[in-house]
């Protein structure tokens, strides 16, 4: 699936959202590395992953090629600043429907507006492959993230008190929020 567009932050500087593609593969795995080290709201930690650049670049391209799902990049005077992604939750008829949601933004870029614009470009995505939900799981303790996602119109459909454990805090509360679309598969 291919998208591009530029937008105009909040301190007057463009950012073009565009396909990850294999060439970025360097770069977006720095900036997943990067995320991954500056928060403990994400999946995983940095050393966890186990991807190489090339490999990375490879996952980008198949995202781009891919008529269901993308990762898309927000690239800020020439560096990648931040990724997010739809992806089919499975093939199957019960579940075709059905798209997970993740983002990751440079700490140095919150506030911005980059959350929001990847957040609205993935939608737009998930309503053009046909899907008719859009889905994704936050960690409690992210406000912001959270009250972004709740503008962007989803909805929390569930709690999970032991959802994910932190290496720093112990256990951490995942919510789980769903977005309804209009499309058909």
């Amino acid at each position: 699936m291919k998208y591009r567009k530029t937008i105009k932050l909040k301190d007057g500087r463009e950012c073009v959202l565009r396909n990850g593609v294999e060439s970025d593969g360097q770069a977006a795995l720095e900036l997943f590395l990067l995320t991954h080290e500056q928060t403990d709201c994400l999946l995983t930690y940095s050393d966890e992953f186990t991807m190489t650049a090339e490999q990375e670049g490879r996952h980008l391209q198949e995202k781009t090629d891919s008529v269901t799902d993308i990762e898309i990049v927000a690239e800020v005077d020439g560096a990648l600043v931040g990724m997010a992604g739809i992806e089919a939750v499975g093939s199957k008829y019960k579940v075709r429907h059905r798209a997970d949601f993740g983002i990751s933004v440079d700490r140095r870029f919150w506030n911005l507006g980059i959350g929001g614009a990847l957040t609205a470009a993935c939608v737009e995505c998930a309503e053009k492959a046909g899907f008719e939900q859009l889905e994704l799981s936050a960690v409690a303790e992210n406000d912001r993230a959270l009250a972004m996602y709740k503008k962007a119109g989803f909805v929390e459909y569930g709690r999970n008190p032991r959802g994910m454990k932190s290496r720093f805090t112990g256990y951490q509360e995942v919510v789980y929020m769903r977005l309804e679309l209009p499309g058909k598969l």
